[in-house]
């Protein structure tokens, strides 16, 4: 079940097989949720991270009004809520888009990770700085990229990430997002998505049905999204 998480982490880094043991003693118990259901709310106490094993999350924030902001996708690999190891609570909400399959890591086994593993802490240190930079990325696209290049960089950028843990086919994958939670990660209103998507389509650049985005013209859609991955810090260095 942890073997997504591995791959994320041997990208970047070299892990022996005892780091290996303790990251698989990581998890202390499993959980299945619904599509919709909310991992974590913004300001309750936090005294476990959530490791996502299989399915999709999200990060999100909300105005009283009621209108909601993507901050950033998670998948399969993934530390939803590292950086809850040191908050304790949240600014924002933690939401399954599709079922998960969540696992609990009580943060007493962070601690012995930070006090007697000291390259692991290196390694998730690493981790949350990547994750950071996708948020910046995403703050970039919200600001000043196009919708049709802000899209395109999405599906470009998620490409590469399920490409990392074995989630992708053919530049094809998975993509269980409803138009409106679409809406939420670009700011863009419903209409304004599908009329892109639909854009992207009649360009050829990708085709998109049965919930699954396939990349026809990876070259093209790069161009249009000016898409560098080198935030995504796809290479292997010393810790």
């Amino acid at each position: 079940m942890i073997t997504a998480h591995l791959k994320n982490l041997r990208l970047r880094s070299e892990i022996s097989s005892n780091e290996e043991q303790v990251i698989r003693g990581l998890v202390a118990e499993t959980r299945r949720v619904r599509a919709d259901e909310f991992v974590v709310r913004a300001g309750e106490q936090l005294n476990s991270s959530l490791l996502l094993l299989d399915g999709w999350l999200v990060r999100s924030k909300d105005l009283p009004s009621g209108e909601r902001q993507v901050l950033e996708l998670h998948v399969a690999g993934d530390f939803a809520d590292l950086h809850g190891f040191t908050l304790k609570r949240l600014d924002h909400d933690v939401i399954a888009i599709s079922e998960c399959t969540i696992g609990v890591v009580p943060h007493d086994r962070l601690m012995d990770i930070s006090e007697h593993h000291p390259h692991l802490a290196r390694v998730y240190w690493l981790a949350t700085n990547i994750d950071a930079a996708i948020t910046r990325e995403m703050a970039l696209s919200l600001g000043q990229r196009s919708a049709l290049s802000r899209m395109a960089h999405l599906f470009c950028e998620l490409n590469v990430r399920l490409g990392i843990v074995g989630r992708t086919s053919d530049d094809s994958f998975e993509f269980p997002l409803t138009q409106r939670e679409l809406s939420e990660c670009l700011g863009l209103t419903v209409v304004h998505v599908n009329r892109t998507l639909q854009e992207l389509r009649r360009m050829g650049f990708v085709e998109a049905e049965n919930r699954r985005i396939r990349i026809v013209d990876k070259a093209r859609l790069e161009a249009l999204a000016d898409f560098d991955p080198s935030y995504l810090q796809l290479y292997r260095r010393p810790l």
